[in-house]
């Protein structure tokens, strides 16, 4: 009589030789029908019946016991399960091949493309209507930076541009589906037979090798290629800031999206068991790619205008470190982060690096050819744009920039060096010392480069309109503004008024000298005193004189209309007060002589006239009208 336990061993040896007849009917090696044909895209019940009969062998594999009679039972087991292994094996790396074209990036890149920029004027431009009219857009600066190289102008050089981009994102992780759910369960049973048989590392080898192709798939169509450091910084900059904004806009959707959804299916398909090891199978060779190219932006040559894109690449990866944290947050994946997070820590660096070559860019700026007409110059307008882009990213900078400016710390009266007082700027943030800072050095270059004008006054001509240009460029701008603070806004605005009163000095004096009543009277009576022939040269000189100013000064230029207007007043306050006094008194003495003409060549109203040719910036001279 059978023993239960005999009726369980014949029981379960029919039941093993049902499964193993399922698994070897599957055998592609002697079956071409199963060569032909795949489990899962069966019926269900063919697939349930298949993972059924896997179970079932490895049940029977664990439970049989080790004896010289059942030897032979746990060989056919052995050699049965790996027959289905090898199955499955297949069927996993069909199943994630026929899921790779599911991904679709092109929506996810347009919302992040049309939530994430703004785009930004070159420097070189300007927008604003109170400095607009100078006529210069064309003209460019270089700056030569301390190892002699040239950033600004030239034929085929890049122009120092800034797209501004709004890193702070107001969105986080967004998971999607990288496999459809029914895939993914399918994937899951097969995970779990695969490694509860013992074969996880071939399960692993090919859901990584599977998916880690796709993953380079999708790094390609969102426009990750694998570029080396070398190939990054020998690219041109133009192309450099084209692959930037491409860069961070691409970034988010590969951490955000791509990183993190690749994560949560590999939580879902091994469900706590390999999970980590098999997500950094697939992800850690993009993810060293993905960061190869802010690293060579990190450590390439520092030039100014490298200063935005610099600090767009910052505030992206300071934007994605904290998702990334959620992402990489094993003991495993540290090292993504880790590398991460160094890479900012040098972007930082570079930014902080390049703002004070910049400083020693401006205040070694070589060029000294006078710009016409004493108007604004190239450099000017280049740097204040650069302040007014610098000001934009404050927030970003604030936390940057944590040492004051390392010269100009004290006053040396040296007058071959800019200078700065701080005492006067008690409790600024180093980074409105810095952008103080520039000003002066600027302010500096220029007051060196108004001597290269023969013309004394055209030289305060040309400091005044600087200056003011400047002043400006930061009342127009409420972020620079506050930085720079109104103190010292109100200093600048002290120097450009300073300047127009030694222009007027410097023109006027000598011709307003001319209507003096001194060494125009000879002994006697005041009506009968007057010396003809010296107010007759008097009248000569100031009309000489004037004239000559008037060639001379309707070419020079004043491009900001109220300080024009407001030079004008201000001279003819002097001028035509003067002249119709001078004119009052002593005119009947020239018309009682012999050609009056010659001597009373204008009357006030023509002076009146004359002086809105002023600062006109005339290429040519107008003739000086007068009144028929």
């Amino acid at each position: 009589m059978e023993t239960p336990e005999n009726r369980g061993d014949g029981s379960d040896a029919a039941t093993f030789e049902s499964a193993e007849r399922i698994i070897l009917r599957w055998d592609s090696t002697t079956s071409e029908e199963a060569k032909e044909n795949l489990i899962f895209q069966s019926d269900r019940e063919e697939v349930d019946r298949y993972l059924r009969a896997v179970d079932e062998v490895q049940r029977h594999i664990s439970s049989v016991s080790i004896s010289d009679e059942q030897g032979s039972h746990e060989v056919k087991a052995s050699s049965t399960i790996q027959i289905a292994m090898a199955r499955l094996e297949d069927e996993l790396r069909n199943i994630l091949l026929s899921q790779i074209s599911t991904f679709e990036p092109d929506s996810l890149l347009l919302e992040s493309s049309a939530s994430s920029f703004v785009s930004r004027s070159d420097l070189e431009e300007d927008n604003s209507e109170s400095v607009a009219g100078e006529g210069d857009e064309d003209e460019e600066v270089d700056l030569v930076l301390p190892d002699g190289s040239e950033s600004g102008s030239g034929a085929g050089s890049s122009r120092l541009s800034s797209r501004r981009s709004s890193c702070k994102s107001t969105t986080s992780i967004r998971e999607i589906d990288l496999i459809s759910p029914e895939a993914v369960s399918d994937l899951r049973s097969i995970a779990q037979r695969m490694i509860g048989a013992g074969y996880s590392r071939e399960c692993v080898q090919v859901y990584g090798s599977v998916r880690k192709s796709a993953m380079e798939t999708i790094f390609k169509q969102v426009g990750i290629v694998k570029l080396g450091i070398g190939d990054v910084q020998r690219l041109d900059w133009e192309a450099v800031e084209v692959k930037i904004r491409r860069w961070i806009r691409a970034a988010k959707v590969c951490v955000r999206v791509v990183f993190a959804s690749e994560k949560r299916l590999c939580e879902q398909i091994f469900d706590g068991a390999m999970e980590e090891t098999c997500f950094m199978e697939i992800v850690k060779g993009s993810a060293l790619q993905l960061f190869t190219f802010p690293e060579a932006i990190s450590i390439s040559r520092r030039s100014p205008e490298k200063l935005f894109k610099i600090l767009d690449l910052h505030d992206a990866l300071t934007d994605l470190l904290p998702d990334m944290e959620e992402i990489f947050n094993s003991d495993t994946s540290e090292s993504i982060l880790v590398r991460a997070t160094e890479i900012q820590s040098r972007l930082a660096e570079a930014a902080r690096g390049i703002l004070v070559e910049f400083e020693n860019a401006i205040f070694r700026e070589p060029s000294v050819v006078p710009v016409p007409g004493g108007t604004i110059h190239p450099l000017t307008r280049y740097v204040m744009n650069y302040l007014n882009l610098i000001s934009d990213y404050k927030q970003t900078l604030v936390d940057l920039i944590m040492s004051k400016p390392c010269a100009g710390l004290k006053c040396t009266n040296d007058p071959n060096k800019p200078d700065m007082d701080l005492s006067e700027l008690e409790g600024m943030s180093p980074l409105a010392l810095h952008c103080i800072w520039t000003m002066v050095m600027l302010q500096f270059n220029l007051e060196g480069k108004s001597l290269h004008y023969k013309d004394e006054s055209l030289s305060h001509i040309f400091v005044m309109n600087n200056v003011h240009y400047i002043v400006q460029k930061v009342k127009s701008s409420p972020e620079l503004r506050e930085i720079i603070g109104d103190h010292y806004l109100r200093r600048l605005t002290g120097i450009f008024r300073h300047a127009a009163t030694k222009y007027q000095r410097a023109t006027w004096v000598r011709v307003l000298n001319s209507l003096r009543d001194e060494g125009l009277h000879v002994s006697g009576s005041f009506s009968s005193g007057v010396s003809k022939s010296a107010l007759r040269e008097r009248f000569k000189a100031f009309n000489t004189m004037f004239e000559e100013v008037h060639r001379i000064q309707s070419t020079w230029s004043v491009p900001d209309t109220q300080l024009r207007e407001e030079l004008r007043i201000s001279l003819s306050e002097h001028l035509i007060p003067a002249y119709r006094s001078f004119l009052g008194r002593f005119r009947g003495h020239i018309e009682s002589g012999r050609h009056p003409e010659n001597y009373l060549k204008y009357s006030v109203e023509d002076l009146e006239t004359a002086v809105l040719d002023f600062f006109e910036g005339y290429s040519t001279a107008p003739h000086l009208r007068r009144r028929s």
